[in-house]
């Protein structure tokens, strides 16, 4: 189908997908909350029908049972997109997050929060992509490369001028444009540092722990991080063996994946302190902003990272104006998209805090390696302190999958937010009936009969 001279081009389809893969095999992805994961994703595509033209691909992430609840969602939000121009959209893709976020019956189910918030960052993020592609640029050169009066009317300011206004937010992105250029010949020659959790999933023998991390150092990371919180006695094991494999130079961060109370947090990190750990990972509830600033007092100079599960820009900002965190964790796929993450960018500019994203599940390292480099190029400046998580997992299931040389991203060219997933891997594992599942779910050894992803 081609369009005639006159017609614009608008969105005529939305297709999603529950696309779900069996890393619980291998316990990859395996933590103190979460032990047996299938990394999946609610996945959607943004159709013109026009032939050759580009696509908008966008997902969110889940570890298996309820990606189909995600999906669903999902799919809740096709009449707001169908039948859009796709000139406006990309003109402005602010409209569609400000529209969907302001359905007030959808709304009623959050607010801003939940499956449904993931859903439409999901979508969101599908219409960045396709206006990176359109433009013909990776997303964070498109975004680097935005005048800041742009970038500023994407952001939804509600309930965040306490912390951000948009003049102090332009004021941040216009002074991120001074040197941008000579940062932006930097990252592509040198690209952005990496940390990998790759060595330190809770249910790996301590043999493939200390294989893997001699591997991570080998290959030029100069941080790890180690999955805790199930029970000390093998976590003090763990950390001394990581330690005694990386030395002493490597920092070795852990991550409790919200398994304490407060109190219990505090007693855990000091016992683990002998192991010099960077960072403190999701000590406690995300939504518990007194509990971090408590732990964080108390187990300094270990630090407190938290934000995966962060669920909007409030609660970000409340943790940063309480003092609750050292380290900013950004999730491309948890909140309302990239309009919902420049926000939280520049509220960590503003208060001074690093951001080290969030990644590691299916797409995410693709996605949020964008963000860090927009952030790096044209808004904070620099990369001190800064790491983007990478596990060396089902990346080539993507079109353009991460490239990490020598500890570091390499930053993408190909136009687009990296979201695309290769045809062949949607109809394999796609589930229940795609391929693989199809033929696996008819073995009565698989766990799926016993409920464990379906």
């Amino acid at each position: 189908m081609s369009p005639t001279s006159d017609t614009p081009s608008r969105i005529t389809a939305v297709d999603t997908y529950d696309i779900r893969f069996p890393t619980s095999r291998e316990l990859d992805g395996s933590d103190a909350m979460n032990p047996d994961p299938d990394y999946s994703a609610a996945y959607v595509v943004l159709r013109t029908g026009i032939d050759d033209a580009p696509e908008g691909h966008g997902f969110t992430f889940t570890i298996g049972r309820g990606n189909d609840v995600q999906v669903a969602a999902i799919e809740a939000l096709r009449n707001h997109v169908v039948g859009r121009s796709v000139d406006e959209l990309c003109d402005d893709p602010g409209s569609v997050f400000r529209d969907l976020i302001g359905d007030s019956q959808l709304r009623w189910l959050g607010p801003e929060k939940g499956v449904m918030h993931m859903a439409i960052g999901a979508v969101v993020n599908a219409v960045w992509d396709l206006a990176a592609k359109r433009a013909r640029k990776p997303l964070w050169q498109l975004m680097a490369d935005a005048e800041p009066e742009w970038l500023v009317r994407q952001i939804d300011f509600r309930y965040i001028t306490d912390a951000l206004t948009p003049d102090e937010a332009l004021e941040l992105l216009r002074r991120g444009k001074e040197g941008a250029g000579d940062r932006k010949t930097r990252l592509l020659a040198q690209g952005f540092p990496a940390y990998t959790t790759s060595p330190g999933w809770l249910g790996y023998s301590d043999e493939k722990l200390t294989r893997l991390a001699a591997q991570a150092v080998a290959d030029g990371f100069r941080q790890i991080k180690l999955k805790v919180g199930a029970d000390l006695a093998d976590d003090v094991r763990r950390c001394r063996v990581a330690r005694s494999v990386v030395g002493p130079d490597i920092r070795m961060a852990v991550d409790a994946n919200q398994r304490w109370n407060v109190d219990e947090a505090i007693r855990w990190v000091k016992a683990l302190a002998e192991f010099d750990p960077y960072w403190i990972e999701e000590p406690t509830s995300p939504d518990d902003v007194l509990g971090h600033a408590a732990i964080r007092q108390a187990v300094a100079p270990v630090k407190v990272a938290t934000g995966e599960h962060v669920q909007n820009r409030i609660i970000f900002k409340q943790l940063l104006q309480a003092g609750s965190l050292d380290v900013l964790q950004i999730d491309a796929a948890r909140v309302g998209g990239v309009n919902e993450n420049l926000a939280i960018l520049l509220l960590a500019a503003k208060f001074g805090v690093p951001v080290c994203p969030h990644a590691g599940g299916v797409g995410l390292c693709e996605l949020v390696q964008h963000l860090s480099m927009f952030d790096y190029v044209a808004l904070s400046g620099t990369t001190e302190d800064r790491v983007i998580e990478y596990v060396d997992h089902l990346h080539d299931h993507f079109l353009d999958p991460v490239v990490i040389r020598e500890g570091h991203y390499t930053a993408p060219t190909t136009p687009g937010f990296s979201a695309t997933m290769r045809p062949e891997s949607i109809e394999e594992y796609t589930f229940p009936g795609g391929t693989f599942w199809a033929a696996d779910l008819k073995t009565d050894e698989h766990p799926n009969k016993k409920g464990h992803a379906a």
